[in-house]
């Protein structure tokens, strides 16, 4: 291979050799489109300098098969929109299928198996009705309605369990994903760039896989075919959020990173909502909408904002185990351990509360919703916490740098989640879910965003940042695994009051475990 750094050889810009598509006199990235100096590029390494009347919308990259930056200008905001436009396919999905359509999915199967033959008919909101009936002491069920309430039972405790199983094994399988494809698309070289095979790929091959998800006809086969779809939407996610280091110049980036928060809570919610719509009008074949538009926003960004060629980048040799064995560094450090620990409890607990609403809606509160009705209530539980989660963000992140404190803020934020689930507890009716989601959705937004500085605070190490920062967000997801999976056990236990009760201990076990945190106030 021809080193292009080499003074010998000629040119030592990495970009413009010889006979190389990359000569800056026909490279389309760097055309002047206005008459007035653009300066975004002054002080940012390896920028180029601007003649006079010349705009420079990119900034030259500094080591070769990595990316250029954007510093402004209409390319810039043409990679904002495609960037959130992507963003929002991704996140869409996981607000679409983990609150709508998976536990629709999974009851459908597990109905199926319960109720066969005459009983396939059975009216499954009367029949919730009747049981409640019947535990309060004001009915007596008949023979017949005594086995329909023994079927009842079981399909109650197979759905939640089914659903853990889905849930859960996508949250463990995808768990150590992110940080290995990282890794990987850092060291990637191909003429589209590091990272455009992941994002492009991981989002074809998950809609593919989406597709087939559809027609999963066992509780086996849909944890099979979700895990892989989750897996590879997550090898497009990853790289596609480090497209803001990579291409972004560093005055800018903190914008460019609130549109993938926003699209996370934006996608979350529209998602729910999109499906909870296509859902009641389709079925099953609500599947395919969100398959396309996963595939179809991948596609458009790596096209639209197409990226340098990483042909020639140069990678140090790397150590599997060593890379494996440096994720544990920081759990030595108590501090950040504690804040660890709070993470995961935290994030368990809220799972625990929230994993199963959809079921909730049918099989908890009084009087009980139909399949139909639940798949158009639940969307509305994340519409109500919505905006009072994005408030409560923005609010507490403000409050917590003015005065340079975030241990209380975690803390109350805890103690108010807890007191959130107390309300479904003396109160099984539609109306205590909706005070609930407004109150925990304020409290869990307070969580999050004070729990990012909480834990960039006490990052043993800031030249580790970005290492020490995913396992934070490795706590979080083994909390969000854990949540379902003993919720599950839960309700095949005692039922779905129990399941707050426990959400109410865990979630006070988060709030006091940030309490011996020393380096943070």
């Amino acid at each position: 291979m021809t080193d292009s750094n080499d003074p010998s050889k000629g040119s030592t810009d990495p970009w413009k050799k010889s006979g190389d598509a990359w000569d800056r006199s026909t490279n389309p990235w760097e055309q002047p489109v206005d008459p007035a100096p653009h300066v975004a590029a002054v002080g940012v390494p390896g920028a180029v300098a601007a003649q006079p009347g010349t705009v420079v919308d990119m900034v030259e990259p500094d080591e070769p098969g990595t990316s250029a930056k954007y510093t402004g200008g209409s390319k810039y905001r043409s990679y904002l929109f495609m960037y959130a436009l992507a963003s929002l396919g991704i996140f869409a999905i996981w607000g679409s299928m983990g609150g709508i359509i998976l536990p629709n999915h999974v009851q459908l199967v597990e109905f199926g198996n319960f109720f066969t033959g005459a009983d396939a008919g059975v009216d499954l909101a009367a029949l919730q009705n009747l049981r409640a009936a019947v535990e309060a002491g004001t009915a007596t069920p008949t023979a017949e309605e005594q086995r329909l309430l023994g079927l009842l039972a079981g399909f109650d405790a197979a759905r939640a369990q089914g659903l853990a199983t889905v849930t859960a094994v996508g949250v463990f399988v995808t768990m150590f994903i992110q940080p290995i494809v990282g890794v990987l698309s850092d060291r990637t070289r191909s003429p589209w760039g590091r990272r455009a095979p992941y994002i492009a790929g991981g989002a074809v091959i998950g809609a593919l896989l989406l597709i087939a998800l559809r027609y999963s006809s066992s509780i086996v086969l849909m944890a099979i075919f979700w895990a892989l779809a989750q897996v590879v939407i997550n090898c497009a996610q990853g790289p596609l959020t480090a497209t803001v280091a990579d291409r972004v110049v560093p005055e800018k980036v903190g914008s460019a990173s609130a549109i993938s928060g926003l699209g996370l809570m934006a996608g979350a919610v529209l998602g729910s909502v999109a499906a909870g719509m296509l859902f009641g009008a389709m079925g099953l074949d609500a599947y395919y909408p969100f398959a396309i538009a996963l595939a179809a926003g991948a596609i458009l960004f790596v096209l639209v904002c197409r990226d340098r060629s990483s042909t020639d980048l140069h990678n140090e040799p790397l150590n599997i185990g060593q890379f494996f064995l440096s994720f544990l560094i920081p759990l030595r450090d108590p501090d950040f351990r504690w804040v660890w620990i709070a993470k995961i409890v935290m994030m368990f607990g809220y799972t625990v509360g929230t994993a199963f609403a959809f079921y909730m809606l049918q099989g908890y509160i009084q009087p009980a919703l139909s399949p139909e009705e639940a798949t158009a209530t639940a969307p509305l539980l994340s519409l109500a916490g919505f905006p009072f989660m994005l408030v409560a963000m923005v609010a507490a992140g403000r409050w917590s740098d003015r005065i340079m404190r975030r241990k209380p803020f975690v803390f109350w934020a805890s103690i108010i989640a807890a007191a959130s689930y107390l309300v479904p507890i003396f109160w099984p009716a539609l109306p205590a879910l909706f005070i609930q989601a407004i109150i925990g959705g304020a409290a869990m937004g307070t969580f999050l965003v004070v729990d990012q500085a909480l834990f960039i605070d006490v990052i043993p190490d800031k030249r580790t940042a970005g290492r020490d920062l995913g396992m934070g967000a490795l706590g979080g997801n083994l909390g969000q695994a854990l949540g379902p999976i003993v919720g599950g056990w839960i309700v095949a236990w005692s039922g779905y009051q129990m399941v707050w009760i426990a959400a109410v201990a865990i979630v006070l076990v988060a709030a006091f475990a940030i309490l011996p945190v020393k380096r943070a106030k």
